[in-house]
């Protein structure tokens, strides 16, 4: 709906996917967050060619090639999977900025303000949202911040149709409209982001915040029949795929 929305007040398809992306990170925070990474490909209608963004998370400076091994030389799957030791300095904020700065035709504020009147006037919880929040629950409460935010007072989870409201999030999400990518990798939201990791032996520093870049890339291409492809490569492997299965 944001993105349609989007793209009925005149914007392009990359103004309703970084739209979408900065929503998905209010309703749907396992498959679009703020924390996180992603990959984007574009199409230009006009030139007939085609372009890939990689915003990934990157291993923090302080990372190191054993971290996640144990005494005996296995993986430590709890380290490497749910420690603050195993969180990648995030991208996603980066990446949609430099999509739409450079492919979009939309303002950040004009983007952003979907995602900000969700978060700050909540929205219906789904069926998805509900399911994924109960089947982590367990984990999500180990974490005083995770339980404030997705769970009730009471500790019950929001059950599907109520509504859930992040104000905390919005004001994240304003302070990115405000000050571009500057507005979550300085400041106070980085200040608390390497705060939390500082406490927990995590590995973010204000640095790694500070540094980081999207980077524009080229695609990898391959053809299937009378179809040219064009799709994310590296650090991405599910293009090099699909075409090797092609």
């Amino acid at each position: 709906e944001v993105g349609l929305s989007i793209l009925n007040d005149g914007g392009n398809a990359v103004d309703a996917a970084v739209a979408t992306g900065f929503a998905l990170a209010v309703t749907y925070p396992r498959a679009g967050n703020l924390g996180g990474g992603g990959f984007m490909l574009i199409h230009s209608a006009d030139s007939n060619e085609q372009t890939m963004i990689d915003y990934r998370e990157t291993a923090p400076a302080k990372a190191t090639r054993n971290m996640f091994l144990d005494d005996a030389g296995e993986i430590d799957r709890g380290r490497a999977y749910f420690s603050h030791q195993s969180s990648g300095v995030p991208g996603t904020v980066a990446g949609l900025i430099y999509a739409l700065e450079n492919y979009g035709s939309m303002s950040l504020h004009k983007v952003l303000a979907p995602a900000i009147k969700l978060a700050t006037r909540g929205f219906p919880v789904s069926y998805a949202l509900n399911n994924e929040i109960g089947a982590r629950a367990e984990g999500l409460k180990k974490n005083k911040e995770a339980k404030k935010l997705f769970f009730k007072p009471d500790g019950s989870a929001y059950e599907i149709g109520d509504t859930l409201r992040q104000p905390e999030l919005a004001r994240t999400l304003k302070r990115i409209a405000r000050k571009g990518a500057k507005g979550f990798y300085e400041g106070d939201v980085a200040e608390r982001i390497v705060e939390d990791m500082a406490a927990n032996k995590g590995l973010i520093s204000a640095q790694d915040l500070a540094s980081y870049r999207a980077i524009e890339r080229a695609p990898v291409r391959g053809s299937f029949r009378e179809f040219d492809i064009a799709s994310v490569g590296p650090p991405s492997s599910g293009g090099i795929h699909i075409i090797q299965m092609l």
